[in-house]
């Protein structure tokens, strides 16, 4: 599997409009940082992870062709604003999207045109589906299963991504959850989480690649971990390798932060390309 930092930014990005400090004034690509979204991609498999309103200029670059599935994983703008943009892939066929019951009343609320009895011409043809945690399901040949996080008092997902090989016709997993951290495997994908539950904690154990959110160093936020949180969660889940994505221009300047940290916990970029079994 090959994931693809489409953008790997908070909310506001990176620059911030109207802020002149050394990280938005920096002329290093890397400080440059659109809001988070991720394509996971196999020889025959395309899925999106989060759709926000930067996904235009963020996937003009790539390749055209069909996304097989796009991933919710909360309902806020950042994550899930850039979803009108999807009309051009719906050429391939109705676009496929999975979402929790709280993300699906969302895009129901932010997309009505989308889903009324009679939809205007040329709007994105979406099929819907709800998903609940702990209830993996396949696209094409990954599978996916959703797990809990808490965004604040906010129950959002995060993702175990496993692929699937043919055998004698037969898929067959071969990432699969590990509960030693020394037969690492999977990929987990976790944005925007204050918490997590003890319960949900094995659902990202042992991941050959942890994906996970950090928003800035020192001054505690109501619903966002911060750099040492998110080392921490990475250290007690055993990941042989962790990406930190969704920090804020407060985080301090990428190569700095890089340095500071652990070679096997580094900041992601937007553009940064990840290989995992």
């Amino acid at each position: 599997m090959k994931l693809t930092f489409l953008g790997t930014g908070t909310s506001c990005g990176v620059p911030t409009i109207g802020c002149r400090c050394e990280v938005c004034s920096s002329s290093d690509p890397h400080d440059k940082r659109l809001r988070c979204s991720a394509l996971l991609e196999t020889e025959s498999t395309r899925l999106l992870i989060d759709c926000g309103p930067d996904f235009r200029q963020q996937i003009m670059p790539m390749p055209f062709r069909k996304i097989d599935g796009v991933l919710i994983t909360h309902a806020h703008y950042d994550h899930m604003g850039g979803m009108d943009d999807l009309r051009p892939y719906c050429q391939f066929g109705e676009i496929n999207v999975y979402a929790d019951a709280v993300a699906k009343r969302g895009l129901l609320q932010m997309l009505p045109y989308c889903f009324a009895e009679h939809r205007y011409p040329g709007v994105p043809a979406i099929g819907l589906h709800e998903i609940r945690p702990h209830e993996s399901f396949t696209i094409g040949d990954i599978s996916i299963t959703p797990f809990q996080v808490m965004h604040g008092k906010l129950p959002i997902l995060g993702f175990r991504f496993s692929h699937l090989t043919t055998d004698d016709g037969r898929q067959t997993v071969i990432s699969v959850f590990s509960a030693d951290k020394k037969q690492r495997s999977g990929l987990v994908y976790i944005t925007d989480m204050k918490t997590i539950d003890d319960a949900e904690v094995p659902y990202a154990t042992g991941a050959e690649v942890l994906v996970v959110n950090a928003l800035r160093r020192q001054k505690p936020h109501h619903s966002h971990q911060l750099l040492n949180d998110a080392v921490a969660f990475a250290q007690r889940v055993g990941a042989r390798q962790t990406y930190l994505i969704h920090p804020s221009h407060e985080i301090g300047l990428h190569a700095e932060v890089n340095r500071m940290l652990p070679s096997n916990i580094q900041l992601a970029y937007d553009g940064q390309t990840v290989e995992c079994e």
